[in-house]
């Protein structure tokens, strides 16, 4: 995506400087000291937030037990509050963690398993009968565990449109459409990331749990760690909520804000907002082998260490590219591959539990080091990974006591190269473009509804002469049509932060009919959630029609 030009006084006038130590280190006079290589933190941050243009990020790091570092930088919002003035970030601000939420999904399914109520060995149906995947044996098969390891035999964000970038249909009615989904790998053959899986699985602990998948996070995860920030989907946030607001590149070029959304029929993949502050009690839980201290300083246990050892343990092999520039060789892993809910890798021979989330506006990573009783958070307001990338790495290297990089210049040689290959892409397509070339159809010919089996309807409308493609269950996907060449158009989309236009090529018959439409997007740094190579769009005849 585009780095832009900047946002004048607004983006760099805001510092948030604010410093909270919480539980053993609330109690010491002074902060921690921290390693040499973050003396220079903030203003390091600040240069990670000028070079890819982020308005708001937030930090924290836990070590030893201790929450060492909460700060804010830069603003919530670029627009003033009701005081003329830019809100600060502080380590309260609450942003949307995404598929962060992952690893609470799988937690809760550990609990679950501690408890004698399921096994993660079980297979779905026997939860879940109705339960049903594009194939017999696959739906026989599939386990627990396996809703949570990327390995079922679907494409990569396969049936993301389901609920990307946010659809009127259930969780339930998601799941039940992935009997339509098509398989296009082997079952445990391969790694490929999803997240309809995820919904299925929250449908696993609704359903065992007798609860519904928020009241559960609540009374057994956020009540018990004191986690009293954190929202399940934004339809949850309180008035008066400190809440980032998430930016994106409009046309991978103009900093605009996406609308601050609700994944509510697919939550346990990304359904979560919180805050650094309420992150570093989820990470010391975590770096304490699942043991946590209550309210009256007891000690208790959220999950057992052999499930916790479960969770970090590598299901499915990840293969390891080479990295895109030579300035990230040093964070190239030995081994890579994904636990249940957790990312699993090494860094300068240290293993690290972590996983990204990626949302509308706003990105994040989380990072645990086992060995080192080391975590950070990194929540940031602008999709772009290379901020929180950059930061990680920072805090990463402090502490390992590894040589000194700088690693804002290393990802963003990364997004250079990224943004020319894009545009490399596009003078290849527009040289081989036959730009004189006519539909075979008038414009009113193309109009009518198509059908995708596991997505639904898709429309092309005529209005004012144009043509208009519209999402039925996806109120952001609307936009219009234009010629490209021979059938094949370019729908833009009206919200232009999407960045995910697409060509839509209409196959016709010997006989001129459309026979079938197919679409995919146009640009490499399209979010590959906007999986609609994977629809197979057919007319639908007119009732009484022949």
């Amino acid at each position: 995506m585009g780095l832009g030009s900047g946002l004048g006084w607004a983006r760099g006038a805001v510092l948030g400087m604010s410093l909270a130590l919480c539980g053993a280190a609330s109690a010491q006079t002074s902060a921690p000291v921290l390693p040499a290589q973050l003396q220079d933190f903030d203003a390091y941050v600040e240069g990670v937030r000028r070079q890819f243009d982020v308005p708001g990020i937030a930090v924290a790091i836990v070590k030893d037990g201790q929450v060492v570092l909460e700060r804010g930088f830069g603003v919530r919002q670029l627009e003033n509050n009701a005081q003329g003035k830019p809100s600060p970030v502080d380590a309260h601000t609450l942003f949307a963690i995404a598929s962060n939420t992952k690893a609470f999904t799988a937690a809760s399914l550990s609990i679950l398993a501690d408890e004698g109520k399921l096994s993660l060995d079980d297979r779905v149906i026997e939860h879940l009968p109705w339960f049903r995947m594009s194939d017999a044996y696959v739906t026989q098969e599939m386990r627990v565990r396996d809703l949570l390891a990327h390995r079922s035999g679907l494409g990569l964000g396969a049936g993301d449109l389901l609920y990307w970038p946010g659809t009127d249909y259930s969780t339930a009615e998601v799941a039940r459409r992935l009997k339509d989904v098509p398989l296009t790998g082997s079952f445990r053959g391969q790694y490929a990331y999803d997240n309809i899986l995820y919904g299925v699985a929250q449908l696993v602990i609704e359903q065992v749990s007798g609860q519904s998948y928020a009241q559960f996070l609540q009374q057994r995860i956020f009540k018990p760690l004191g986690m009293s920030e954190t929202r399940f989907n934004s339809d949850a946030l309180r008035r008066g909520d400190n809440v980032a607001t998430g930016y994106a590149k409009a046309d991978f070029k103009d900093l605009q804000p996406a609308p601050r959304m609700a994944w509510g029929n697919v939550s346990g993949a990304g359904g979560i907002y919180s805050s650094v502050h309420d992150i570093g009690k989820w990470m010391r839980m975590q770096l304490d082998g699942g043991v946590y201290r209550d309210d009256k300083g007891r000690e208790q246990r959220l999950f057992s260490e052999k499930r916790q050892q479960a969770m970090w343990s590598v299901i499915t092999p990840i293969p390891i590219a080479k990295p895109s520039v030579p300035q990230l060789e040093a964070a190239r892993p030995n081994f890579l591959g994904y636990g249940e809910g957790w990312q699993l890798s090494d860094y300068r021979g240290q293993k690290l539990v972590w996983h990204t989330g990626g949302w509308p506006g706003m990105v994040s990573r989380l990072t645990l080091v086992p060995e080192h009783k080391l975590g950070v958070i990194v929540l940031t307001s602008t999709e772009l990974s290379g901020a929180f990338n950059a930061v990680t790495m920072r805090v990463l290297d402090a502490y390992l006591d590894a040589p000194k990089t700088d690693w804002s210049a290393a990802y963003a040689a990364a997004l250079a190269k990224s943004q020319d290959k894009a545009d490399e892409d596009w003078q290849k397509r527009l040289k081989a473009r036959a730009a004189g070339s006519q539909p075979s159809l008038a414009l009113a010919n193309y109009t009518g509804t198509y059908r995708d089996p596991w997505y639904g309807d898709v429309l092309v409308e005529q209005q004012s002469g144009k043509l208009l493609l519209r999402f039925s269950r996806t109120p952001d996907l609307v936009g219009e049509l234009t010629h490209w060449q021979h059938d094949t158009f370019v729908v833009r989309w009206n919200q232009r932060w999407l960045n995910a236009d697409a060509f839509v090529t209409f196959a016709l018959t010997p006989d001129g009919a459309i026979r079938e439409v197919r679409m995919e997007a146009i640009s490499p740094q399209t979010d590959f959630s906007f999986d609609f190579h994977d629809l197979r769009l057919a007319p639908v005849k007119a009732a009484g029609a022949s």
